[in-house]
């Protein structure tokens, strides 16, 4: 007579682990990074691995972690986020970058998709899609707010800009940064500061700025850039 075997079913193999995307946050405003890295950290296939304040340490975490990931701010201390991405991909080519701006998107967006860059969101928008965002660009989509696709399918189709306004497109990326910072309000050795360059250059930026947007003088380039700056505040 046979015997039934007493052998106990064999236990089912566990899943292997599901991959976990590493995401870099670079941006110099603290709550922010603390905001962005509880709404990433809610997604399961993504962990934030480290988070810098300027470009120096992000270029250090990236370098530390190869993450494939990272979140940055268009306006860093002491250089541009668009300068950042371009520094970051050149030691780590792979790197899959959203840009995340209180800034007009008209103006950086192209900007930042230029640098290599494969996403542009705003920060106020964030806490919506910022993790659709980066499983869009994960799956090699280019990610770009709806508002944004309108607003570049208006501008295709009007002829209305103004020359001002194509002058200011024209600048170039750290022209548009000193040029947004003095429509802010910041003295020339604040932006000095903030950009850790020295005072002389930050004039002749200026200057540079005056020509290209045929400015005759400083009061009319900060009045200019002023109310620049608040329209694309309020756009």
């Amino acid at each position: 007579m046979t015997l039934a075997s007493s052998k106990s079913p064999a236990a089912p193999v566990a899943n292997p682990e599901r991959k976990r995307y590493k995401v870099v946050l670079v941006d110099d405003h603290p709550v922010t990074c603390q905001g962005v890295a509880a709404l990433v950290s809610q997604s399961r296939d993504m962990v934030v691995v480290g988070q810098a304040s300027s470009a120096p340490a992000g270029l250090a975490l990236i370098q530390e972690h190869e993450p494939e990931l990272a979140v940055v701010d268009v306006s860093l201390r002491g250089t541009s986020g668009i300068e950042f991405v371009k520094s970051a991909l050149a030691i780590h080519p792979r790197l899959l970058v959203l840009m995340m701006s209180m800034y007009d998107e008209m103006l950086y967006a192209p900007r930042a998709f230029k640098a290599g860059a494969r996403g542009y969101i705003m920060k106020h928008e964030a806490s919506e899609t910022i993790v659709d965002a980066l499983h869009g660009i994960i799956d090699g989509k280019a990610y770009i707010s709806t508002r944004l696709k309108e607003k570049l399918a208006e501008s295709m189709l009007s002829s209305r800009n103004s020359a001002v306004e194509d002058s200011v497109q024209k600048l170039s990326d750290r022209e548009m940064e000193v040029f947004q910072l003095v429509g802010d309000g910041y003295t020339t050795r604040q932006i000095a500061k903030r950009l850790n360059l020295s005072v002389k250059t930050i004039d002749s930026y200026r200057e540079h700025l005056k020509v290209k947007l045929n400015l005759p003088d400083a009061p009319n380039l900060l009045q200019h850039a002023i109310r620049w700056t608040k329209a694309k505040h309020l756009a």
